[in-house]
């Protein structure tokens, strides 16, 4: 299987694509075979539906013919090997799968030797391994299919219960489906959240680089040029050379200073860089994202606070609303993330919402919370703390400014 190459990091500054491990192919055998299914996890829902075979396996002993209890018996083993073992499919090519598929009609061909019309039982079977096999579009229009010849055969053999079995496996098919397709999604976004981590990390390590090389590049030039004409000056003139060396400790102190801020920021988590995130996380999921264009001038301690409540929203979004539209607004003194999706009820909040409530608490703020059939927003509120701006002309413009503001402004309290 091909991969696509990751694209470099835009910019003048350009990183090395990040490498994808190549997908390794099993072999085919009983014993990867066997691990690949258990793996999937499907044998718990695989396995216990085999007692359906009973319909097609009583008839055919109840008929009197050993011969043929003997034949429906071992056929029935065989498909039911094809049936339990058809999750460990996606885990090959697409050329074993079919190869599966056609396997499992030669076998319902055969039985329908001995059992005529009553190969109808095998209905049910049929349809989850075809969707299970062939997925999406192509494993709906299977079923399709096989829901058409099987209601045929329910009408000549005028079996009600085939008409039963049908039905049952229609929905149960459909559900596996949509199954199938959930965890395929999810796969898809792990995936993609996995890349973007890495390109994230890339990222950050070029812009500590950068900024290291900034601050030291500069720095160190400054110390080395001083150092040298302090050397100099140290017999000819001892107070200026002080001076120098004086020059040098400041300059030192304050790159260190520099390097520590620039390091401790990468433990920062911020605003900019979640909604950034967010913009990726939710087009991987499919979700359309409405988001600012710009981010507001907002101090470090609230822009990190705000950054959580992105972060939280919009892993609620992806994992839980099953949302088609997610709408983030920012401001100087507030955030929150608003979806369309199914709503989540008050007393159900997991463990990430009440820590991120207990965070926004802490921090003096107000979390936001709400939540119905028609979607979920998350946010917090910061209020404004800065203090009022009083004229340095005394009670007198203070008054004057209050009645410039017009009737709805309060007067100043003498």
């Amino acid at each position: 299987m091909e991969t696509a190459a990751t694209p470099a990091m835009p910019g003048p500054h350009r990183t090395d694509p990040v490498p994808m491990a190549p997908e390794t192919v099993r072999p085919l055998s009983l014993r990867t075979l066997h691990r690949a299914a258990r793996e999937s996890g499907g044998l718990l829902y695989t396995i216990p539906s085999l007692v359906f075979m009973a319909f097609a396996i009583v008839p055919a002993w109840r008929s009197g013919s050993v011969v043929v209890g003997v034949s429906v018996t071992a056929l029935c083993a065989v498909y039911s090997v094809l049936y339990v073992y058809s999750v460990a499919m996606p885990a090959y090519p697409r050329r074993v799968g079919v190869a599966w598929l056609i396997a499992s009609w030669l076998v319902l061909a055969l039985a329908m030797i001995p059992l005529g019309t009553d190969v109808g039982f095998f209905v049910i079977y049929a349809m989850i391994l075809h969707v299970i096999v062939l997925r999406g579009r192509a494993g709906l229009a299977a079923l399709g299919v096989i829901a058409v010849l099987a209601a045929l055969l329910a009408v000549a053999a005028s079996s009600g219960t085939m008409v039963m079995l049908t039905v049952m496996g229609l929905a149960t098919s459909v559900g596996i489906q949509q199954g199938i397709e959930r965890e395929r999604a999810q796969e898809a976004l792990a995936e993609v959240q996995e890349r973007n981590a890495v390109l994230a990390v890339a990222a950050e390590r070029e812009r500590i680089s950068r900024d290291l090389h900034d601050i030291l590049g500069h720095s160190l030039t400054t110390i080395t040029v001083s150092a040298q004409l302090g050397r100099r000056l140290v017999a000819a003139d001892p107070e200026l050379a002080a001076e120098h060396l004086t020059e040098i400790e400041r300059i030192a102190r304050q790159s260190l200073a520099d390097v520590r801020a620039t390091v401790a920021g990468m433990q920062e988590v911020r605003i900019a860089t979640e909604i950034a995130s967010a913009r990726s996380v939710l087009a991987a999921a499919g979700v359309t994202a409405e988001l600012p264009t710009a981010v507001p001038t907002i101090t470090d301690e609230h822009a990190e606070l705000f950054g959580y409540v992105v972060r939280e929203g919009v892993t609620n979004v992806v994992r839980h609303a099953n949302a088609t539209r997610c709408e983030i607004r920012l401001d100087e003194h507030s955030v929150s993330v608003t979806d369309d999706g199914q709503g989540l009820q008050a007393g159900a909040l997991g463990n990430g919402l009440i820590g991120l409530r207990h965070r926004v608490e802490s921090a003096g703020g107000r979390f936001v919370f709400s939540s119905s059939a028609d979607g979920t927003t998350v946010g917090a509120t910061i209020p404004d703390t800065r203090p009022a701006i009083r004229s340095a002309a005394g009670p007198v413009a203070n008054h004057a400014m209050s009645s410039a503001a017009g009737p709805t402004s309060q007067e100043e309290q003498p």
